[in-house]
């Protein structure tokens, strides 16, 4: 009399299979992270900015991505990298020359300078809040315009919802050899 075996039988998995898996769980990794930096950015008022000058040459040069926090404008000091906002002109970031706290007041008056300008900004700059450069990423800017074209985007979008589907669509399996070895062993198999 044969035995009966115990345990289902495994499931072989294609190389594409193991290779959708694998590419998944990279990009659950990835939206973790992702959830993470914007739950960081609201909580420490961090932003980011795309140069589109080269005022800012050579230390970030144009088509740069940088990192930004809003600070108060009395904790900046000279060499800062700013981003200061400018009433119905867009914001400009510069190298802080000098600094004037307004004594009793939380404004100070900064003199701004782009690192490739041969004089600094004409004039001073009245603020209150500021955004200080943290780091930058020279060419990132680019990347994140091409990537946001919605061309592109609708095509990442067909692609992973793709690779899920590929991924979790419903595997066959082999149930008629698997009932075939049921039936050599002498036991019934039962519908369920």
């Amino acid at each position: 009399m044969t035995q009966a075996r115990h345990g289902s039988p495994r499931r072989k998995s294609s190389v594409w299979s193991m290779l959708g898996d694998y590419v998944l769980n990279i990009l659950a990794v990835a939206g973790v992270v992702c959830i993470g930096l914007v739950i960081a950015a609201f909580a420490f008022n961090i932003t980011l900015i795309m140069f589109k000058t080269g005022s800012m040459s050579p230390a970030i040069p144009t088509g740069s991505l940088a990192v930004v926090r809003e600070v108060a404008a009395d904790s900046v000091d000279v060499g800062d990298v700013v981003t200061v906002d400018r009433p119905g002109q867009l914001p400009v970031t510069h190298r802080v020359v000098s600094t004037d706290p307004l004594p009793g007041s939380t404004t100070t008056f900064l003199e701004l300078k782009g690192d490739a300008n041969a004089e600094a900004d004409a004039g001073l700059y009245e603020v209150v809040k500021v955004r200080k450069v943290l780091w930058s990423v020279p060419g990132l800017a680019r990347v994140i315009v091409y990537f946001s074209n919605p061309v592109v985007m609708g095509g990442i979008t067909i692609v992973m919802a793709g690779l899920v589907v590929a991924v979790f669509w419903p595997r066959r399996t082999d149930r008629s050899e698997n009932d075939e070895s049921d039936a050599d062993t002498g036991f019934e198999v039962e519908p369920h």
